[in-house]
């Protein structure tokens, strides 16, 4: 007992640390930033590089930091992690998931379909089970955000309807990823007993926060907001308005929000990356969606038409084709209810830690985890490429919903149409457009006039700019470049949407990761050690060839739209036709 009581110490003793800890800890700081902004500028994805650096100074490189410091970092890391999905969460545009909800959750469900299903090539190529190859699936089921925001903004299709829908099906696949993350973990801490409970658990969970939380903010906080607001408007000096006004406040409410929802997926059984995704999402709601004074809803409006709340430029979100009427108000109060968002309270309190250190050790720690030194070996870099291939094409595969593809039905359809012109025909909803027998043929010229409510001709070159309904010949509301937006030149969108899909990132690096520390990636009884982390090797050579490939071609394709764009200036068409227009 007395020993006892002479190793515990009632408090740390401070000691200065060395100057070469110093040296170590605050280059790797510095290199982590610098060489972000240098693969964001050359490959697009910088969280490449981060993980570089990881591998370089941590244990599978120069063993530069101890094993405490990495442990520190990872911890720290995830923290990271937990506000980059929140950021996602904040960055979601209600308006435009729904109306391209459909499209978008065709591209994800393929995204992740298929590249589970191609993973089960590696019980041929590595002897692996059902389980190891359903890991495997997963963790290149998912598709890197950063990159793809990065990609949209770089190219200027962050606006288009091809940029909404890849976009809204990436944070789907993330999603989805997030959850693989907790099964996995289950799996791998039941040492690979697959139960019912196992599996089902997190994804029930999943779905009862995916309901429950969204039925919460339509029936309990909207009719709560929407009293509130209408007491505040009635008694404006009251002490609770101008509580509700300060920034400070929004920062206190943002915060217990995510940290309550976080902490209850955790103890519930769910992955909390899931639940911090919707805890930016119910404060992007909140901003957008309820109804709130003149000034907020300006604010809100002046923060989507503004920058990015991250150093990685995020698409800017569209509008509400049915926004309430703003009233004239002064610039001090629009500047006071715009303290209050959440992007605005993100980029206040938290971007800058988030951006400049958190973020840069969650991509560090995942690099502590790669075995650079096994990689290259020869059986494993042949089978590395192979499942990359495979793993490119699952994901390019997601293109096709972009493709349009002629249907007898409505061929059938047009020739009734052109026999019986006074015959109204239910339209027909397909991807594309909507496409209406009795409207122009879709391969009109985009320059075609269509009448405007003004009496003004208004054509595809402006429609984007000037989306509101526009009465049709027969008394119906319709958009100007939902019948008359030409086709696409050749099928540059459907590659951009596949490449931009490729590029798997910090999910990937994530499910990967937690499956080999878990053993989920271990070989068979009785299989040699040396064998043992082959699969993770050979998925690890997927994910980093992915993330770099897939940005590359991006911005091959893009810099062939715009040369096919300059050669076709003088017809006024645009080259991604219906995916090029807002």
């Amino acid at each position: 007992m007395a020993e006892d009581a002479e190793t515990v110490q009632p408090s740390l003793p401070y000691h200065e640390p060395s100057i070469a800890t110093i040296l170590v800890q605050s280059s790797f700081l510095l290199l982590l930033n610098l060489i972000n902004a240098l693969f964001d500028r050359l490959l697009y994805c910088g969280l490449l590089g981060q993980v570089l650096v990881g591998i370089a100074w941590g244990t599978p490189g120069a063993k530069f930091l101890s094993i405490q410091v990495e442990q520190v970092v990872v911890q720290l890391g995830y923290i990271g992690l937990i506000m980059l999905v929140y950021e996602g969460g904040l960055s979601t545009s209600f308006p435009s998931l729904k109306a391209n909800l459909l499209l978008s959750s065709a591209v994800a469900f393929t995204g992740i379909a298929l590249p589970i299903a191609l993973s089960y090539t590696l019980q041929g190529l590595l002897h692996a089970t059902p389980l190891q190859a359903f890991a495997a699936g997963a963790a290149l089921c998912s598709t890197s955000l950063g990159t793809t925001f990065t990609v949209l903004a770089s190219s200027g299709l962050s606006q288009t309807r091809l940029g909404v829908v890849l976009s809204s099906a990436a944070m789907m696949d993330d999603v989805v990823g997030l959850i693989m993350v907790q099964v996995i973990s289950n799996l791998g801490g039941d040492n690979g007993d697959i139960t019912a409970v196992t599996i089902l658990r997190p994804v029930l969970v999943s779905l009862a926060f995916a309901i429950m939380i969204p039925l919460s903010c339509r029936y309990i906080v909207q009719p709560l907001t929407v009293g509130l607001n209408s007491y505040r408007k009635a008694s404006p000096d009251i002490m609770v308005s101008r509580l509700l006004t300060l920034h400070r406040t929004a920062l206190t409410i943002h915060t217990l929000l995510l940290a309550g929802l976080v902490a209850a997926s955790s103890y519930a059984g769910t992955s909390n990356l899931f639940a911090a995704y919707i805890a930016g999402a119910v404060v992007s709601w909140w901003d957008s969606e309820v109804p709130h004074p003149p000034e907020h809803m300006a604010a809100v409006r002046q923060d989507r038409e503004g920058t990015s709340t991250n150093d990685e430029p995020r698409p800017q979100k569209q509008e509400p084709k049915e926004s309430p009427p703003i009233a004239p108000q002064t610039t001090a109060s629009i500047h006071s209810a715009s303290a209050t968002t959440g992007p605005a309270v993100y980029q206040r309190y938290y971007h800058e830690a988030v951006s400049k250190i958190l973020q840069p050790l969650f991509f560090a720690s995942i690099g502590f985890s790669i075995p650079i030194t096994r990689m290259f070996q020869g059986a494993i870099v042949w089978r590395g490429i192979l499942y990359t291939v495979l793993m490119m094409l699952a994901k390019m595969a997601c293109g096709l919903w972009l493709v349009r593809w002629s249907f007898p039905f409505e061929k059938l359809q047009h020739l009734l149409s052109r026999s019986k012109p006074r015959m109204r025909l239910p339209s027909i909803y397909h991807f594309w457009q909507k496409h209406n027998p009795t409207a122009r043929h879709e391969t009109s010229r985009a320059t075609t006039p269509v009448p405007h409510d003004n009496g003004a001709e208004l054509t595809l070159d402006n429609a984007a700019a000037q989306p509101e309904a526009v009465p049709s010949q027969h008394g119906q509301e319709q958009t100007p470049h939902t019948c008359l937006a030409p086709k696409p030149v050749s099928l540059q969108p459907a590659l951009i949407l596949g490449c931009a899909m490729v590029a798997r990132g910090e999910i990937g690096f994530l499910i990967s990761a937690i499956a080999e520390s878990n053993g989920v990636f271990s070989g068979p009884r009785g299989t040699p050690s040396s064998s043992e982390s082959e699969m993770f090797l050979v998925v690890t050579w997927a994910i980093v060839l992915c993330t770099i490939v897939g940005p590359l071609g991006v911005g091959l394709v893009v810099r062939r739209v715009k040369k096919l764009q300059e050669t076709r200036d003088g017809d006024g068409r645009n080259v991604l036709g219906v995916w090029g227009v807002g």
